[in-house]
């Protein structure tokens, strides 16, 4: 894949199940006080150690409040190497909706 794709929450849902690895961009407070579990939050500061350390070939869906700066992000990190990216339409926002039990905070 040289460019990342835009999904909806259930397809999200299957590839989180199936072990992709799942990124958040928004703001630290924000995803600490409710995201999709099991998710990790990248920011500025940490993408660089998350980059380097990844599996580059691991679906990665990314993550961030109504579904646009995930697209940047997405692009990023296909940019950056990885080679299965997605982005979720809708953000964390239409999971929370979608999905109203598969959230966490901390």
């Amino acid at each position: 894949m040289t460019e990342f794709k835009r999904i909806p929450p259930e397809q999200a849902q299957a590839l989180r199940d199936n072990g992709a690895v799942v990124v958040d961009v928004r703001d630290p407070q924000t995803f600490s006080a409710n995201h999709i579990p099991n998710s990790q939050h990248l920011d500025n500061h940490s993408i660089h150690d998350f980059i380097t350390k990844a599996d580059l070939d691991k679906p990665l869906v990314v993550v961030c409040y109504h579904g646009n700066s995930s697209q940047s992000a997405a692009a990023y990190l296909v940019s950056q190497g990885f080679s299965d990216v997605y982005s979720l339409d809708g953000g964390f926002e239409l999971w929370r909706n979608t999905f109203p039990n598969e959230t966490a905070q901390g």
